[in-house]
């Protein structure tokens, strides 16, 4: 795994970038502000670039938009310490594959680097409260769309003719709070490999492509409460 480090405090960086190296995970770039963020991007290619959102000349979320639309294939943690609706859905819109809060432990940080690396998004719990609290608002933001791809009838056509097994229903309200592949496996003892089984099955028929699209489908639909 290949990791570009976006995060103006310096100390902040040092420590992260120390945990990271002592796990076996290559720190290819380092950046203390978003342009030289998005320079380290383009230079190096990461895997996953690991973007705090208070930057002092472009926020993170502009860095996002940025690297989506010019690096694709590189995939975005965020790192925050706002936990504000608005702000967890404009990560959202900027096309952020995962999410973090700052406080986050060693541990699940290594699990979303691990899993948005493999292509699953991964919510820390405390945004998917915060995502649960925006979808349930009267006024929906049109962001709250953004991952939402396949058209609604399709969608409703689908599980219609393939229903959620009560199984697959428990996992998906283990995916919108938060929780990892492990983690699942853990609560409803299965193993891990069923609990990819059943996410896979959930993606399809969902009718979305990770995990984030599954919450935030699953919250607006009804489907979880």
């Amino acid at each position: 795994m290949r990791i570009v480090l976006i995060e103006d405090h310096d100390l902040t960086r040092a420590g992260m970038k120390l945990t990271l190296r002592k796990e076996g995970i290559d720190v290819v770039g380092e950046a203390a502000n978003g342009e030289q963020g998005l320079a380290m991007v383009g230079q190096y290619r990461p895997d996953i670039a690991l973007v705090d959102i208070g930057l002092p000349d472009i926020d993170g979320i502009e860095v996002t938009k940025q690297i989506k639309a010019h690096y694709p294939e590189t995939r975005v943690v965020i790192l925050t310490l706002q936990d504000m609706e608005e702000t967890v859905m404009a990560a959202f819109a900027a096309g952020a594959d995962s999410y973090c809060m700052k406080d986050i432990g060693r541990e699940n940080l290594l699990l979303a680097l691990q899993v948005t690396c493999e292509g699953v998004s991964w919510l820390d719990p405390t945004i998917a409260s915060k995502v649960l609290k925006q979808l349930k608002a009267p006024d929906r933001d049109r962001q709250e769309t953004v991952l939402i791809q396949a058209e609604e009838t399709e969608f409703a056509d689908l599980l219609d003719a393939y229903p959620l097994t009560k199984r697959e229903l428990e996992v998906l309200e283990l995916i919108v709070q938060g929780c990892s592949n492990q983690a699942i496996a853990e609560k409803l003892y299965v193993t891990v490999g069923t609990v990819k089984t059943h996410v896979r099955n959930i993606l399809s028929k969902l009718c979305v492509d990770d995990r984030a699209q599954a919450a935030v489908r699953a919250l607006r639909s009804g489907l979880v409460t």
